[in-house]
This record gives structure tokens, C-alpha cells and sequence, in this order.
């Protein structure tokens, strides 16, 4: 009985824990709307990769790009230091955002600086 207590509360609190660290998702048109509110702030974001420019270089340390990523809404320069996503993926992006956003010598606007990167499975 006690053993199911624990593994009861320890799994209560790991949901917890994960519902309040997850920001939710908006839509590129919202966050456009109104970027002061999420200006700095971590976002969640979901679309399809319209363009991608980067350079990953296989073996090495050597990659990093940006991408712009289309919800339907709108379209959002997403900022990375991983590879980047092909055209046509469809991607799930948290990251911070940030007005000002410069790659390789060129400001794209309003952007996010990519942390975490997911794919949609099919």
C-alpha cells in the first residue's frame, strides 16, 4: 500500500512539474500581434519549413542556421545551432524571442533563438 502511495505522488508531481515548465503553444499570428508580450520569453511554435539557409558540415562541430517555419498564420525566422531542418518538415520549435534576429551578416526581423526542436512523427 505505501508503495503505491509513493509511486502515485512521485508521478503526480512529475506531471505537475512538466504541465508548469511547458509553455504553451501560440500561433505565429499571435505572437506577431503582439511581440512585446513574448519579447525575451520562452514560446512554443508548430509549422511547416518554408525556407532553411545553414551549413552542416558532417563529423564536425561545424553547423548552425536559420530556418523560417509557416503554422498557417503567419511564418517566424527560427535561429539555430543545430542542423537545419529540410522544406516541408514539419517541426514543433520552443525557443526565445528575439527582435533583431542576424545570420551570416543579414537581420531578419523578429526571429527565435531555437532550444529545443521536435518532429512530427508519421
Amino acid at each position: 500500500m505505501k508503495k503505491k502511495t509513493i509511486v502515485f505522488l512521485v508521478g503526480l508531481m512529475m506531471t505537475v512539474g512538466l504541465m508548469t515548465a511547458c509553455p504553451d503553444r501560440k500561433s505565429i499570428a499571435e505572437i506577431e500581434s503582439n511581440p512585446s508580450k513574448y519579447q525575451n520569453k520562452t514560446v512554443v511554435v508548430a509549422g511547416v519549413v518554408r525556407d532553411a539557409y545553414g551549413l552542416n558540415i558532417p563529423l564536425t562541430n561545424i553547423r548552425g542556421g536559420i530556418y523560417k517555419i509557416d503554422d498557417g498564420t503567419g511564418s517566424i525566422w527560427v535561429f539555430t545551432e543545430k542542423s537545419v531542418p529540410s522544406k516541408g518538415t514539419e517541426v514543433g520549435v520552443k525557443g526565445k524571442l528575439q527582435n533583431g534576429l542576424n545570420y551570416n551578416g543579414k537581420n531578419y526581423g523578429l526571429g527565435i533563438y531555437e532550444e529545443d526542436r521536435k518532429f512530427r512523427k508519421k
